[in-house]
């Protein structure tokens, strides 16, 4: 199965969270071993793709949601299991 953002093939996670996001991860995410300088560099742009397009947060949220949900593989994934087990009743009253 083949997954395009646009008209870009996703092939990887990585390219997948790229090409939704528009930019390149690790401007979100930073790089191991970044200096002070570079990463002030990127949060200042990081803030200003962010004043530039407020919405962005919700739709990054709705798009991730789409994402995991429609290939939960790509990220190890697993429904949790509930346990349907009785529970505990609550004791009123002062203990003695």
């Amino acid at each position: 199965m083949r997954t395009y953002i646009g008209r870009q093939q996703a092939v990887s996670a990585e390219d997948f969270a790229e090409l939704a996001l528009g930019t390149p991860v690790e401007l979100w995410l930073g790089v191991e071993g970044e200096s002070d300088e570079e990463r002030a560099a990127r949060l200042d742009a990081a803030r200003d793709i962010l004043a530039e397009h407020p919405e962005m947060p919700d739709d990054l949220v709705r798009i991730a949601a789409e994402v995991v949900e429609a290939h939960p593989e790509l990220f190890d994934v697993i429904p949790l299991v509930r346990f349907a087990g009785r529970r505990r009743s609550v004791r009123k009253g002062a203990a003695a």
